[in-house]
């Protein structure tokens, strides 16, 4: 059977494209997105259904139609949707920006993405209205393009794309997680307690938990997604005595280095190894009672954190338009300093 090909004129301004040898025999929407260069896929195979294509004079609306060569594609990009979040003046840190991408330096307390809880008031919200128009159609909808989130009250470097290019190239550098290319993530966390050993490794799959679905958990092997996270113990509190006599230490400075990028995944591991985070009410409200062990200005600024002690201090990646390797230092935000400060005085 015939794929659908409508016998109807196509009609209006767009840009027209010439099947070659190197095209012939491939579908309608991969010999596009060959042609198009800048425009993914998936945006195509939308452009097709929705009548944006047509093949020698006829709209075509089956993207699995194969090609020949001398084929002639006319393609008809509809103009950009208005976002559905709405823009809102959110004061963001930006760290970078060019006509492709914006690095933020997220403040504590404030959302990513909107969701169930969370309409408005979110990173997203702010982009929308600090960009402007210069965000392109990402999708067909004028929004930027999220490729990785850090948790409401997690602080830190974040990359999010303002064309369709780049939010394609960023995307394959997330999910490849820098294991064949320069996309470097570290955080730096206040744990209770400090691991045996300076440096390791957690290796420990992550599902949504079957007892509250607000949190991760760690899950047995050949189950979940995997995760992967390498730590790093840069100072505990209080430190080794000058005698070479061991203290009890009460917390430590640990740099997480991410190998995959899961919901709440140093939180659950460094939990999960007996180190949660310092003020950390999800995973680590079972050492609630250590903060009564520190000493009144260390409790205080522990107070005065009211959330977990994380900050995504370190965020490097190739930019997906230039290749040029770029790299991001973030120092942790007031709370958390005063926070490491007092417990650097055990």
């Amino acid at each position: 059977m015939e794929p659908d090909l409508n016998e109807t004129e196509a009609t209006g301004p767009g840009v027209t494209l010439h099947v070659t040898a190197e095209q012939a025999g491939v579908r309608l929407d991969k010999a596009l997105a060959l042609l198009a260069g800048e425009i993914s896929r998936a945006r195509l195979q939308q452009v097709i259904k929705e009548g944006g294509v047509s093949l020698n004079g006829l709209v075509a609306t089956d993207g699995s139609r194969k090609v020949v060569e001398g084929d002639q594609l006319a393609l008809v990009m509809p103009e950009a949707k208005p976002a559905a979040p709405l823009g809102q003046d959110i004061p963001l840190t930006v760290v970078f920006e060019d006509d492709h991408l914006i690095v933020i330096d997220k403040q504590a307390g404030l959302v990513v993405h909107p969701a169930g809880g969370h309409e408005d008031g979110t990173l997203v919200n702010a982009l929308i209205a600090h960009c402007g128009e210069s965000l392109s159609g990402i999708g067909g909808v004028r929004r930027p393009g999220i490729v990785h989130r850090l948790d409401k009250d997690t602080t830190g470097l974040l990359v999010v794309a303002k064309t369709d290019k780049a939010h394609q190239g960023l995307a394959k550098q997330f999910a490849d997680h820098g294991r064949t290319g320069p996309l470097q993530r570290a955080y730096l966390a206040l744990t209770w307690g400090v691991p045996r050993r300076p440096h390791g490794t957690v290796d420990a799959p992550l599902e949504r938990s079957h007892r509250n679905r607000e949190k991760m958990a760690v899950v047995g092997e050949g189950k979940g997604r995997e995760a992967i996270t390498h730590f790093t113990v840069i100072e505990r509190y209080p430190p080794l005595l000058k005698n070479g006599e061991e203290a009890e230490a009460l917390a430590s400075l640990i740099e997480c280095r991410l190998e995959t990028g899961r919901t709440h995944q140093i939180r659950v591991h460094m939990g999960h190894i007996g180190h949660p985070l310092l003020g950390d009410q999800l995973y680590g409200s079972g050492f609630a009672t250590k903060a009564s062990r520190l000493p009144e200005t260390a409790r205080d600024a522990l107070v005065a954190l009211d959330r977990q002690a994380l900050h995504a201090a370190v965020l490097g990646f190739a930019h997906p338009v230039t290749g040029e390797e770029v790299l991001f230092e973030s120092d942790p935000p007031a709370d958390f300093a005063n926070l490491q400060e007092a417990l650097a005085s055990l």
